[in-house]
């Protein structure tokens, strides 16, 4: 279990990170959130190493974290940055074993990797050829190749397509299935909606929400409902605010005194229902309203 507690870090007059909380659990998917500039990158330099917290403590299964115990984490930084002039195996290799891998267990993973990454072909070229997509693909597999315990992943979606955006979260499942550890960094929040377990949404270094996603968007559903029917309203509905009409549906929210079982009754004496849903809040709407709220 990896634990964050009332972490600070300031550069000169720039508070970075402002009394940061959160804990992850073993064998969950973590979604650290937050637009650019939040602190997501200098928290996880923190636990990294990198940097040192001017207060608060980071520990890992309840002491502090060692060299050893990173060398059981798989890390993809923010920064990317890979050997140029050397071919892609080869460095593959040379890396997963500095980092304590079996030459013939890494080999064998590396030929798996680069056959679903599509990289194949690109086995014995040198990395300058190929193109930045696919050198961000290369230091996810690193990441991958010496099976680590925890996998910390900065922005690890930045610069991919929506194939290989999909394939990445795939593998992250599986890689949550296996036991492993995952603490996934992003802007991108609508990436991570469907694969986290627990999240921390940040906003110039101070925790915003943190907890369990489906939890947090349970307590901020929106009422608004989607209204898909044939034929035509003959009258307004009672206790419905319509905010717009798209594609064939009305969207609108309930009033005060309006249900759901009041509005779908009297929409099927006017019109044959096709659907009746209400909609889940986006990650980034609640961050919207929540960081909206609180100003």
């Amino acid at each position: 279990m990896l634990n964050i507690q009332n972490t600070t870090k300031s550069f000169g007059e720039i508070q970075a990170v402002d009394g940061l909380s959160f804990t992850v659990s073993d064998g969950q998917i973590f979604g650290l959130l937050g637009p650019n500039g939040s602190g997501k990158t200098t928290t996880i330099r923190m636990i990294m190493g990198i940097l040192s917290p001017d207060s608060g403590e980071i520990s890992l299964n309840g002491s502090e974290i060692s060299e050893d115990d990173r060398h059981r984490i798989g890390f993809l930084p923010e920064e990317r940055g890979i050997y140029q002039k050397t071919k892609l195996v080869e460095t593959l290799l040379y890396l997963a074993t500095l980092r304590g891998g079996n030459r013939e267990k890494v080999k064998t993973r590396i030929d798996e990797y680069l056959e679903r990454f599509d990289l194949t072909e690109y086995a014995d070229k040198k990395i300058e050829i190929l193109s930045k997509g696919n050198q961000q693909k290369v230091q996810f597999i690193l990441t991958l190749l010496t099976k680590p315990e925890m996998l910390i992943l900065d922005e690890p979606f930045s610069g991919l397509d929506p194939v290989n955006q999909i394939l990445i979260k795939e593998i992250l499942r599986e890689e949550k299935e296996k036991g492993t550890t995952i603490l996934l960094s992003t802007h991108q929040m609508e990436q991570v909606e469907r694969i986290c377990d627990d999240i921390c949404l940040i906003h110039h270094g101070k925790t915003i929400l943190e907890g369990n996603l489906r939890k947090i968007k349970k307590e901020h559903r929106a009422q608004e409902i989607r209204l898909q029917f044939n034929g035509k309203l003959a009258k307004p509905l009672e206790g419905f605010a319509i905010t717009k009409e798209e594609n064939g549906a009305l969207f609108g929210t309930l009033e005060k005194d309006g249900t759901i079982n009041l509005v779908v009754k009297q929409l099927a004496k006017q019109v044959e229902i096709i659907s009746v849903e209400t909609l889940e809040p986006t990650l980034e709407q609640i961050f919207i309203e929540t960081v909206g709220g609180s100003a």
